[in-house]
């Protein structure tokens, strides 16, 4: 431990998964951070609800991707509960009917995973598609595929950073996926009870107004009052940062080489919204045989929106429930809708869909939960993505500022995991190393 590092030097912005991981690592060193978050909660965009049929409902992350190392050890030292997820994958054809698909039988994404070594020039993934020896007949589901994945723009999304998240996902198992029993908030609390154990604070409900720096000097305004420290570690979302110095948002004085970084990636967009019913009413469907709807896990219905929806399954204690996702371009026809709207529209498309009476579906909906990112000024989109031509700006962002401010986020992930929990988890553990000059 450096000497000029003592009892809350270091101020960390932001009570996500990132700065809770950094408080928690440089408690562990005998420094007690102090974090500030706007919200009256901590978890960033992990937020997990109460739903009235007594389960749990997510409305940020939902999923473990993969067997990160770094996240697994966490879940088992909170000693979280995870289920697997398998199951039957339903397709809606376009002229009406339910499928099965077999997505091992699946030739579509044979495209993205021979990106891996991708050495070409970093071109749009539009742009890249136009000129590929893909079936055009493919070239719709795969384009769909990307950005609803990605909550991006095919026509911003480079296809370098898809090479490079394809092959990150390869090394942790990335094609398989957790759902966390409890929800996912669960990891947040206890970080933060951990942060306290430590001798760390953590303040809710303080609002970073604006930053003021200079080296081993940094005073940071917020609705509270204005704290002093040597060292800031920034764990604002891109969203967020992207609006820093503008008219109306956060002020950085002087700003850091990173915000100019930040502004050269992108925030992705997407709408989910999970409906709560009073019994799976989708396994009395006339559509398809029984086994195949018990056992439902993810449906698409490319034709509509959204074009993904998944249960529980293989949770038998869980709520009845179907959650429903759109990313990219296609969220914006749903942005800005209520939770009754959604709730009803969706029972409309769902109804024939499996070719139920719609009177039936809606007598069942308990309720229906959403929450509206984009919009959300403490987050201002879903998750991050890489456009063409800034497939070094992520890494250039983890770069310390005169060791005095750090930023961390998951859209500061220098190993190809954009947009995942573990990319969060991750950068927060990095920057707590390079306030201890480990890093």
């Amino acid at each position: 431990m450096r000497d000029e590092i003592k009892d809350n030097d270091v101020l960390i912005l932001g009570a996500g998964i990132a700065g809770l991981a950094a408080a928690r690592a440089l408690g562990e060193r005998g420094i007690r951070a102090t974090v500030l978050e706007a919200r009256e909660r901590v978890g960033g965009r992990l937020l997990s609800r109460r739903s009235a049929g007594g389960g749990t409902v997510e409305l940020g992350a939902e999923f473990v991707h993969g067997r990160a190392p770094e996240l697994w050890a966490l879940l088992a030292e909170c000693e979280a509960q995870t289920t697997e997820r398998d199951g039957t994958m339903l397709r809606e054809e376009w002229n009406g009917g339910l499928i099965e698909d077999d997505p091992k039988d699946d030739e579509m994404f044979a495209p993205l995973e021979d990106l891996e070594d991708f050495a070409g020039e970093d071109v749009s993934f539009t742009d890249w598609l136009a000129t590929s020896e893909v079936a055009e007949e493919d070239r719709p589901a795969l384009l769909g595929y990307v950005e609803g994945f990605n909550a991006a723009d095919a026509h911003r999304i480079g296809i370098r950073s898809l090479g490079v998240q394809q092959k990150a996902e390869d090394t942790i198992e990335g094609d398989r996926a957790w759902h966390l029993r409890g929800g996912y908030a669960q990891l947040a609390e206890y970080l933060a009870g951990r942060v306290k154990d430590l001798g760390g604070d953590v303040r809710l409900n303080t609002e970073v107004l604006a930053i003021r720096w200079s080296a081993h000097q940094v005073e940071v305004e917020t609705t509270q009052g204005i704290l002093r420290a040597k060292q800031c570690i920034v764990t604002l979302p891109l969203g967020v940062l992207q609006r820093v110095n503008s008219e109306t948002a956060l002020r950085i004085t002087p700003e850091p080489a990173a915000i100019s970084q930040a502004r050269r990636l992108e925030m992705g967009h997407a709408v989910r919204f999970t409906l709560v019913f009073r019994e799976r009413w989708w396994e009395q469907s006339p559509a398809l045989d029984a086994v195949s709807l018990q056992t439902m896990s993810f449906l698409f219905t490319s034709k509509r929106l959204p074009a993904v929806w998944w249960t529980p399954h293989p949770e038998p204690e869980a709520s009845p429930t179907l959650t429903g996702w759109v990313g990219g371009p296609r969220a914006m026809a749903l942005e800005g809708k209520s939770a009754e709207e959604l709730g009803r529209e969706a029972c409309t498309a769902l109804a024939e869909v499996f070719s139920m009476d719609e009177a039936l579906v809606r007598a069942s909906l308990l309720e229906t939960h959403t929450h509206d990112w984009t919009n959300d000024p403490f987050a201002r989109g879903a998750y991050s993505y890489v456009p063409a031509g800034a497939i070094d700006a992520p890494t250039a962002m983890a770069q310390p500022e005169a060791d005095t401010l750090f930023f961390a986020g998951e859209h500061t992930d220098t190993t190809g995991n954009w947009g995942t929990v573990h990319a969060a988890l991750r950068s927060g553990l990095r920057a707590a190393q390079q306030v201890l000059g480990e890093g």
